[in-house]
Formats: C-alpha cells, structure tokens, sequence
C-alpha cells in the first residue's frame, strides 16, 4: 500500500490553519523536527504544539496554507510541495498587516510521520509587507544568513576559491 502525501499535507495545513498545535505534533514522530524560517528548530511534540499555538498564533491570525503539486518518493521516505502561505499580523508594529508568500516545504517521514519539516522561502519578501523598520528587517535577515553560514552544505559555496566569503 502506498503513503498518502496529500491526506497529510491536508491534516498538517488545516491543523496550522485551526491553530491545533496537538493536530500538528501528533504528525510528527517523538523526537520529529519543524525548522521554521522564522522562529527556528522545534523538537519533540511539545515544542512543535507550543511554537504553533505560542508563536505563529501569538504573532498573527486567519492563516491559510494551500500547498500544490506534492511529490512524494516511497523509496526514500521524501516529499515536496509547492505552497501558497498567508496570514494577518497581530503584532504592535504590523497590526492588521496581510502577508503572502510562496515557497517550497521538505519532509522526511517514518512509518508515515514527519521527522523533518523543513521550507524555503523569500524571508524579505514577506518581512517588506509587514513594513517593519529597515534595521529590524536588516537584523532578521542577517540572522537568517548567520545561520546558513553554519550550514554544512554551503561550507564549500561561501569558501569558493578563496573568495572572502560571507
């Protein structure tokens, strides 16, 4: 019998789109991972249920997930969408913001549970329409780049023939 990607695409954008972070970590292992481009690396049930209650839910409101074209391979346990993601801001300088974006999402599964959630996307992109101050974006996104320059897989993009690097 083959895994059904779409049937958990839909439990795990409905669950963020509810605000039901025990929905979202129950599609997770014990020890399974969210690495969210904004807030970081969550682990463990607890942690994903609370960062999706605490976080995504403290900072903004009527979310809405739709992902597209999901592929995923049985073989290695992988699967892809393309996404369309937004939410209103709930924060003090940003309130009543609407925010879109696109991106990609990565999952790695086990017995048809995510161990690894992981996405890419345009950070500036949705940080310009919260028309957050320019030095609060230019820190966030510094951040963001900090934490790739600790990323083993562009270890040898950033030292490329000797180049001054990031």
């Amino acid at each position: 019998m083959r895994f059904d990607f779409t049937d958990l695409l839909d439990r795990f954008t409905s669950a963020v789109e509810a605000a039901d972070g025990n929905a979202l970590a129950g599609l997770f292992t014990a020890n399974g991972s969210y690495d969210d481009t904004f807030y970081g690396a969550f682990h463990g049930h607890d942690a994903i249920a609370d960062m999706l209650e605490n976080r995504f839910w403290g900072d903004a409101e009527a979310f809405q997930w739709d992902m597209y074209e999901p592929v995923f391979d049985n073989t290695l346990n992988l699967g892809y969408a393309r996404w369309v993601f937004s939410y209103t801001s709930t924060m003090d300088d940003s309130r009543g913001r609407r925010v879109v974006f696109n991106g990609m999402s990565q999952f790695s599964l086990s017995n048809g549970l995510i161990v690894t959630y992981r996405e890419v996307f345009s950070a500036g992109l949705a940080l310009t329409q919260l028309d957050m101050d320019p030095a609060r974006v230019d820190t966030i996104l510094r951040r963001l780049v900090d934490k790739h320059k600790n990323d083993p897989e562009w270890g040898h993009h950033i030292d490329f023939r000797g180049s001054p690097g990031l």
